[in-house]
């Protein structure tokens, strides 16, 4: 079994088919749900769940969307005892005034124009390719051969690495994500990638390009200064797994829900303005990671209850985004639902950096799919196709048929 599969395992793929009626009886409780890990992730049963100390879980709206905005009582601090051992010092535990000088700094490589040129150079000739690959045969896997490489690969080639070495980087990327089960294999990645990111930022000091590395490597901050290798391989460190797991699974579901309503992907199919509020449904419907996590700086109260100082507390996305005093009927898929915000990419100061490199690779991938394949469809010989896990949740498999 690879990483990867041991990786998806842990956080209940093929065990954990839906975790939303867990959520919906968690918001009975109100805002804030006090739970035992454990049952929450459908293990109650197993002999070691009652040594588990219960968590506060921010799971309506309002209350995950308090957590998120206010980073002077909630701080990310705790991802760097979680991730930094493999991540290095990024901006996922970082707190205000830091956070915001190196996001400026880091979202100056994400502006308009170096979207539209990645789009036009890197993922339409991209996804293009891989699906030359199937185009002809009729079927195919959509998640092996499609949803699962193409989003790292964009993200090598952002950064501008070999084109030999993106098998290499797409290893270690997805080895990288399994350090809470395998640490060593966590722990060597993470070296490697360094080894690898510092051969491609020594190049671009000497030599700069138009690449996500040569932006780093010459972006200053506020005060003049510049982010330090270690900082640069910190976030190019996060940005591997980050940008390739959101995509991947985001672009997954939302393919698995257009194609299990086929009404609703034949009104995107004959009118593509819809593909922006179609990718927020596919978001707030299946977003691709459930839950993030905070620590309470001092005691406070959310939702009327009051979180000792100290208190980690999971931040239920998921939850949030099936709330049922904001969007009626949440359980169901449905494009044309009055657009809300969501919370699938987190809120507030932490909103993810990524959002819209990801919006733009879903769109081209859907692009693109109705342009090459037409009456693409679930293969209807294949058994029990769905959405699966917990923590992290996308379909093991989508096989499909076209004409």
């Amino acid at each position: 079994m690879s990483p990867f599969e041991r990786f998806n395992r842990a956080q209940g793929a093929g065990t954990m088919r839906t975790p939303y009626p867990i959520f919906a009886e968690l918001r009975k409780q109100g805002g804030i749900a006090i739970v035992n890990p454990a049952a929450m992730m459908g293990r109650a049963d197993e002999p070691d769940a009652n040594e588990m100390p219960d968590l506060y879980s921010a799971v309506g709206y309002d209350a995950v969307s308090e957590v998120l905005r206010d980073g002077r009582r909630f701080s990310s601090r705790g991802y760097e005892m979680m991730m930094g051992p493999v991540l290095g010092h990024t901006i996922l535990e970082m707190d205000e005034p830091e956070h915001g000088r190196v996001r400026g700094l880091l979202s100056q490589a994400f502006t308009r124009k170096v979207l539209e040129s990645w789009e036009r150079d890197l993922v339409r000739p991209l996804v293009g390719e891989l699906v030359d690959r199937f185009a002809d045969r009729g079927q195919a896997d959509l998640i092996r051969e499609l949803t699962f490489p193409f989003p790292v690969s964009v993200i090598a080639g952002m950064m501008g690495l070999p084109e030999e070495e993106h098998e290499e980087f797409h290893r270690l990327a997805v080895e990288l994500i399994s350090v809470s089960i395998a640490p060593e294999i966590g722990l060597k990645a993470s070296a490697e990638l360094k080894e690898m990111f510092a051969r491609a930022l020594a190049a671009r000091r000497r030599n700069p390009g138009e690449d996500l590395i040569s932006v780093l490597a010459t972006a200053e901050l506020e005060d003049g200064s510049k982010l330090d290798d270690e900082g640069i391989y910190a976030f190019l460190r996060l940005l591997a797994p980050a940008g390739a797991e959101t995509t991947y699974r985001s672009s997954s579901n939302l393919l698995f829900g257009l194609m299990s309503h086929p009404e609703q992907l034949d009104a995107l199919r004959n009118d593509r303005s819809l593909i922006p509020q179609a990718i927020d449904e596919g978001l707030r419907w299946e977003c691709p990671l459930t839950g993030i996590m905070r620590t309470c700086r001092e005691e406070t109260e959310v939702a009327g209850v009051t979180i000792p100082e100290g208190q980690m507390i999971h931040v239920n996305l998921g939850s949030a985004n099936h709330d049922e005093t904001r969007w009626d009927d949440p359980e169901h898929f449905d494009i044309f639902r009055p657009l809300k915000a969501h919370i699938a990419f987190a809120f507030g100061p932490h909103r993810c950096l990524g959002i819209h490199l990801a919006t733009m690779e879903t769109r081209v991938l859907l692009e693109i799919l109705f342009d090459r394949l037409p009456n693409l469809r679930l293969d209807p010989e294949a058994e029990d196709v769905h959405i699966t896990g917990m923590a992290f949740r996308s379909p093991l498999e989508l096989p499909v048929r076209f004409d």
